[in-house]
């Protein structure tokens, strides 16, 4: 990786359950999740041994205890994560000021003005955080940002992965679609259904093709299949709002059609959302966008303090109709966040 750029992807393990468990030594060895016990309650992180019975963040509450009944679920306690997540920052802040909060529980670090090996730096942040915090992480280390994130889930739990620079093609090749960011469930459905499994399938098809089936999501992924990702390290940066959306190969044509997909995006929204550092933040609203086959894009909006899929449906609904009869292109579903000042931030459309 010498002249180019270092990047570290530190993941915390199991984050919020780890920390309980480390409050509670007693609960070593069980299953454990924290999350929401309420009707529409979701986990929001598990420990393996959860996931050993098929729990994973975001499931539902109620799913969860279907599949493992002696599942020990704790309330969410997010001074205490924050406290704790404040610990881990201080000691990133011991080898560069350029770090990128994802979430709580992860970050990225630019370390290209360090002389060490950045394999190095990142064994000695995960003793530190170990020895200071009681806890493990998972590390990434890559000449950027996208291969960070891919390899910091290599070796987990307690573990870290090197793709060095020149590995880039090589490494991808076999590389499932799946894995990378933004390729969810339906995408990587479409992906499969023209022949493409791997990163390597990606490869050979043209930029022009791939943005022809997947619109601007298709430019992006000709660029990661081949490692590359030229976006950088951003301190401090601030989300007004989070969203999620999805543009089709095949235009819908009737409202049935777009409330299917609405509710798969709905889903992944709530998903990502759940795993991020905006977890914990106060929603004011939120919002479906509708781009119809001649470009034309909508927004139905409505107050709101939590993710509704029967709101959503909604206001699908509801903005569906503004484009009398024509085809639908892109579905999106979006929150936004209110300020400190208790005014809702301005909607950042995807």
């Amino acid at each position: 990786m010498d002249g180019g750029r270092k990047i570290l992807h530190i993941d915390m393990d199991c984050f919020y359950a780890a920390i309980e468990i480390r409050e509670h030594p007693e609960l070593a060895g069980l299953p454990v999740a924290v999350g929401g016990s309420s009707g529409r309650g979701v986990l929001t992180t598990c420990n393996y041994e959860a996931r050993k019975y098929g729990c994973r963040s975001a499931m539902p509450t109620f799913k969860a205890l279907r599949l493992c009944p002696k599942l020990i679920l704790l309330p969410v306690r997010f001074d205490l994560y924050r406290q704790e997540s404040a610990r881990v920052r201080e000691i990133f802040l011991r080898y560069t000021q350029c770090i990128e909060p994802v979430s709580l529980d992860e970050a990225y670090l630019d370390i290209s003005s360090l002389q060490s090996e950045a394999s190095a730096v990142a064994w000695l942040i995960r003793e530190q955080i170990r020895t200071e915090t009681g806890l493990t992480a998972s590390a990434g280390i890559a000449p950027n940002k996208f291969l960070a994130k891919i390899a910091s889930d290599w070796n987990k739990p307690d573990g870290q992965f090197e793709i060095r620079s020149g590995e880039e093609v090589d490494f991808l090749t076999e590389l499932e679609v799946k894995k990378i960011n933004g390729v969810g469930k339906r995408t990587a459905e479409r992906l499969r259904e023209v022949g493409i499994r791997t990163c390597g399938d990606l490869r050979k098809w043209s930029e022009i093709d791939l943005a022809r089936c997947f619109g601007k999501f298709g430019l992006e992924l000709y660029q990661l299949c081949r490692g590359i990702d030229l976006s950088p390290v951003q301190p401090n940066r601030e989300r007004k709002s989070f969203s999620s959306e999805r543009t089709f190969r095949t235009d819908l044509v009737t409202l049935e059609e777009g409330l299917d997909e609405l509710d798969d995006i709905v889903i992944e929204l709530a998903e990502d959302l759940a795993a991020s550092r905006h977890c914990d933040r106060e929603i004011s609203a939120c919002s479906v966008k509708i781009k119809f086959d001649d470009f034309r894009s909508t927004t139905a909006q409505r107050s709101g303090s939590q993710i509704d899929p029967e709101m959503m449906r909604e206001l699908l609904a509801e903005a569906w109709i503004r484009g009398e009869g024509r085809s639908v292109r892109l579905l999106g579903a979006s929150v936004h966040f209110r300020t400190k000042r208790g005014v809702p931030e301005q909607l950042e459309m995807f």
